[in-house]
């Protein structure tokens, strides 16, 4: 397995993590044997970094992560959110980044995991109630505890992550990037670069949608939450359907899959950058895995570039109150 360092702090994770939330939330199809099958099948192959957090099941994804990883847990490094309050039916509370809460919600995380230690902790999003220098005190003090190894941001805007890192170094930046999600490359990707933080995309794959699998609303079950995302309804659905397409084409024409195109553009746009594919079927991860070995030429990229410019994808990747929370 390939590996890549996530800020200048000491982290090097698999160049390739595995996204672990649609396991427990979210999208339908769910079952939790072949989750475990799942993850287990990603660290016989190399896979370091697993991505969890807090809310996703409201605390079972933890709780299923922490469960397979405690075996091998000298060179797993799990990554874990807190910010994104929601209620035991899984209904949204809101977004809390007081300190207080801060602890609570690391000494919750712990407890759930059965780790003894967090590798890397991420604020889920800002909370524009709070200074973000308040928030990133407390997470300090998580590390200066020994409960936290390194500390991490997920969808900060670049003042955020500017005001974030002079508090403590920040390893790692989360925030959706793909080939039809590439707002991150006009201000954000140059600022994390210039401080020295890690990039951890997720959705590479678009929630699915690049990889080719998708080809009508009704693929999607009545209750994935992907069915209120602008980009997979009406006129938006089929315009991102072309382009799809046209992914599909120039993959056959490379010989991989189109998920493995997407993945492959992903990584190619530079070392600092470890994508978290998620998947719960161990069919998938297999998929993605062979990513790594796809290498893409100067002349494919700049035909990508050609098919998926910045700004291509109709629709907004998040419903309106949901876009509120992101870039903040």
């Amino acid at each position: 397995m390939k590996t890549r360092k996530l800020g200048r702090q000491g982290l090097e994770v698999s160049a390739l993590g595995l996204g672990c939330m649609g396991m427990s939330d979210f999208y339908a199809g769910r079952d939790e044997a072949e989750a475990v099958a799942t993850i287990n099948l990603a660290l016989d192959r190399g896979v370091t970094l697993l991505d969890t957090a807090d809310m996703y099941g409201v605390g079972a994804n933890e709780e299923l992560v922490g469960r397979v990883v405690r075996e091998r847990r000298e060179w797993v490094v799990v990554a874990t959110k807190f910010g994104i309050v929601r209620d035991a039916d899984g209904s949204a509370r809101g977004i809390n980044g007081r300190p207080d809460y801060v602890r609570q919600a690391c000494d919750a995380s712990l407890r759930r995991t059965g780790l003894d230690i967090i590798d890397l902790y991420y604020q889920h999003r800002v909370d524009p109630d709070v200074p973000i220098e308040e928030t990133v005190g407390a997470m300090a003090e998580l590390v200066a505890a020994g409960k936290v190894k390194y500390l991490g941001l997920s969808e900060a805007a670049p003042e955020t992550i500017r005001r974030a890192h002079a508090v403590h170094p920040i390893t790692a930046l989360q925030t959706e990037y793909s080939l039809w999600s590439r707002d991150p490359e006009e201000a954000i990707l140059p600022l994390v670069r210039e401080l020295g933080i890690g990039f951890v995309p997720y959705s590479p794959l678009g929630r699915g949608f690049l990889t080719g699998e998708i080809r009508t609303p009704d693929d999607l079950a009545a209750d994935d939450t992907r069915r209120n995302h602008p980009r997979f309804q009406g006129e938006a659905f089929a315009r991102n359907l072309d382009l799809v397409a046209a992914i599909g084409t120039m993959a056959a024409d490379k010989g991989c899959t189109p998920a493995q195109l997407a993945l492959a553009w992903v990584l190619a746009q530079g070392e600092d950058i470890v994508p978290i594919p998620g998947t719960k079927r161990r069919r998938y991860l297999e998929d993605n895995l062979g990513a790594l070995d796809v290498t893409l030429t100067a002349d494919e990229l700049a035909r990508i570039d050609t098919i998926l410019p910045p700004g291509a994808a109709s629709g907004t990747r998040y419903p309106a109150a949901t876009m509120a929370s992101v870039n903040r």
